[in-house]
């Protein structure tokens, strides 16, 4: 069975355009406090954008 140590609650990406929320995720709490950035296809866009962790 996996470990649940290290992974916080879930963590919401949005899109840098049209600011929707697209997808959520986790993160391990290891990592710098940094915000995530990742580009993903935004289903309202039509594209890939740059999505950023939200609220």
């Amino acid at each position: 069975m996996a470990k649940k140590g290290n992974r916080p609650k879930d963590i919401v990406l949005q899109c840098s355009i049209c600011k929707s929320r697209n997808y959520v995720t986790t993160r391990s709490s290891i990592q710098p406090v940094k915000k995530l950035e990742l580009k993903k296809f935004c289903k309202n866009c039509k594209e890939k954008t740059l999505h950023k962790e939200g609220k």
